[in-house]
């Protein structure tokens, strides 16, 4: 157990991969490239109020991630859905209302917020245990161990467990050695969930869409979103709406994107729609810690827990962990927690 871990990556897989190796006692080290953890969970305050930008839902179908949630005794809520929803179909016609059948399977999300779910993780790190702003740039092997070389710092440590992309990590980091060319032919073929979405949020004073004996719901087959949420908080003291962008937009201003959503905000709930207090969006594709920008399109999910990601690299040395190398739900933050779990097991046997 004095054996050193670095973990790269700061994300729900790293900062729960941190989690469980300090509880069995290992010494690690966790470096994250961006100013802030969390990774594609990203909850930001706007006008008070927490909005999801990132990773928003879980369901009964993640038996891994709700045992995490009760442990750390983080309450979840049922999403919003009572009440007309809206579909747009064409340009041309009005938005129509219908029901959400009630057999629908129940999303839930975290009271408080996703974040909620790193800020529990993280209270049990030393403060010198996570590094922000530290990406990596090399990582050497040496006799015994590995030298990990960011901007600023060298590390010598016995493992590294890499948490980010795939596809980001075989682009972005340099090995004093070749990598296998199967496992980079993989990563470079694996998809990374998020990278193709755009997400906004919007902040009310007033629910005023519950006031209509509306939901909150609309999809649009003509955007600019395509699909859009009640997103007011669990107290209902806070009230927002949020929802996903058509991906075409992405290369558009936000100012642009702005101005196209009160368009359709009007057609869909009249003035009201229009009278937010703040507008926030993330254009996933242009965070260069989660999208590796090249031309070609791959499949969402394609790759994600590919086999070859199960191996041990350099003797156990080096091992690929994160939610896209997940064989259950990768990409999600199931897949970032089933991961986790498995290279725990992993390591331990490597000691018995």
């Amino acid at each position: 157990m004095k054996k050193k871990i670095l973990i790269i990556g700061g994300g729900l897989s790293g900062i729960y991969l941190g989690y469980l190796l300090k509880k069995e006692g290992f010494s690690i080290k966790l470096l994250e490239a961006n100013d802030r953890i969390g990774g594609r969970i990203y909850t930001k305050n706007s006008h008070t109020t927490n909005v999801e930008l990132g990773a928003t839902w879980l369901w009964r179908y993640n038996p891994a991630l709700l045992k995490v949630c009760n442990d750390l005794n983080i309450s979840l809520f049922e999403q919003n859905m009572d009440g007309d929803a809206l579909f747009e179909a064409l340009k041309s016609s009005t938005p129509q209302h219908f029901q959400v059948p009630k057999n629908q399977e129940i999303s839930y999300r975290i009271v408080g917020g996703t974040f909620e779910i790193l800020n529990k993780l993280k209270a049990t790190f030393t403060e010198d245990q996570i590094e922000l702003n530290q990406k990596v740039l090399k990582i050497d092997e040496e006799e015994t161990t590995l030298k990990v070389t960011t901007k600023t710092s060298t590390f010598i440590v016995d493992f590294v467990i890499s948490t980010i992309p795939p596809q980001v990590l075989v682009n972005t980091v340099h090995f004093s050695w070749d990598l296998d060319s199967d496992f980079k032919q993989i990563a470079n073929n694996t998809h990374t969930w998020m990278k193709d979405s755009i997400k906004f949020a919007l902040v009310y004073k007033t629910p005023f869409w519950k006031e209509k004996g509306l939901s909150g719901t609309g999809f649009s087959n003509v955007g600019p979103f395509t699909e859009m949420y009640d997103h007011s908080d669990f107290e209902n003291t806070h009230f927002a709406l949020m929802g996903f962008l058509n991906g075409g937009l992405a290369n558009e201003t936000k100012e642009y994107r702005e101005e196209k959503i009160q368009e359709q905000l009007f057609k869909f709930f009249g003035e009201d729609g229009k009278k937010y207090l703040s507008y926030e969006e993330k254009v996933w594709n242009e965070d260069q810690l989660v999208n590796f920008k090249d031309d070609s399109f791959i499949t969402p999910h394609f790759n994600n827990g590919h086999v070859i990601y199960q191996q041990e690299f350099l003797n156990g040395k080096l091992i690929i962990a994160g939610s896209e190398t997940s064989p259950k739900y990768g990409g999600y933050m199931e897949g970032a927690i089933y991961r986790g779990n498995q290279v725990l097991e992993q390591l331990k046997s490597s000691f018995q």
